[in-house]
């Protein structure tokens, strides 16, 4: 029509100096698109359809709109970099949450059958050291249990602090990135002046850039952090209320073993 022309699910542009239409080197967005398709295939009812009353200049300028991947590799290998950061500090968050929930339905599964203590478990482990045959005493007992505890807790709260430095690097290294963009941007500015924002435009997105990339990674990896942070303290809590029963119930049982001792001294 007057405003647009589409050809088999694309649109086309006017060359004035030659009359002929040539497709766009590159077609705009697909929602832009789904109309100009739909009528292609001739489906029933009312499609939208983006109409152009400049006659294709803004369809033009909509070609030239950066997409997602464009747009993350503006902020060249500081960007890169803070992704592959990204990446890694969610594997390896999602690993120790595996770890941790494992270790919990062990836990779990131990908190059960407490008469029949298992070394697959850390809390099966501490109930081990507690029925060494060398504890005589209850101060003995309760070293014992304390070192047993002091063993197992690194491994649960290992790497968590991990999780906190990623989520901590990832603005900083945005920061950075922002940093380089401008000081690109000023370069240009001090070489080709201020008259073509163009010229300025690549130093900017990576300003820019870099610090969205930075923020979208320390956001979750943040999060990831105090979810993983909460299930190991969950975990620490555990064996130590377990610990504090252990030695309070041995020595229960040693307090009534003496009142049962005097008792039958005083009777004989």
């Amino acid at each position: 029509g007057l405003f647009n022309v589409i050809s088999e699910g694309r649109f086309l542009k006017l060359i004035p100096e030659t009359g002929r239409l040539v497709e766009f080197a590159r077609q705009p967005s697909s929602r832009y698109l789904h109309g100009v398709q739909a009528i292609a295939a001739a489906e029933p009812g009312i499609v939208p359809l983006a109409i152009d009353p400049v006659r294709g200049q803004l369809l033009e300028v909509l070609t030239q709109a950066p997409n997602l991947l464009e747009r993350i590799s503006q902020g060249g290998e500081i960007g890169f970099a803070i992704i592959v950061l990204g990446v890694s500090g969610v594997l390896f968050a999602l690993l120790r949450w595996a770890y941790l929930l494992h270790q919990g339905n062990r836990i779990n599964r131990q908190l059960q059958r407490l008469d029949q203590p298992s070394d697959d478990n850390a809390l099966g482990r501490i109930l081990l050291a507690s029925e060494s045959k060398d504890i005589q005493d209850i101060d003995t007992l309760e070293l014992r249990i304390g070192e047993a505890v002091m063993q197992e807790t690194p491994r649960i709260n290992a790497y968590v602090p991990l999780l906190k430095i990623i989520a901590a690097i990832a603005p900083l290294m945005g920061l950075l990135g922002t940093v380089t963009g401008m000081i690109v941007t000023f370069q240009a500015i001090t070489l080709f002046g201020a008259g073509d924002p163009r010229l300025m435009a690549g130093g900017i997105s990576q300003a820019l850039v870099t610090t969205v990339l930075g923020l979208c990674v320390a956001v979750p990896m943040l999060l990831l952090h105090n979810v993983v942070q909460m299930r190991a303290r969950a975990l620490t809590e555990t064996l130590q209320h377990k610990a504090v029963a252990v030695v309070a119930q041995r020595a229960e049982t040693e307090s009534m073993q003496a009142q049962l001792e005097s008792q039958e001294g005083l009777a004989a």
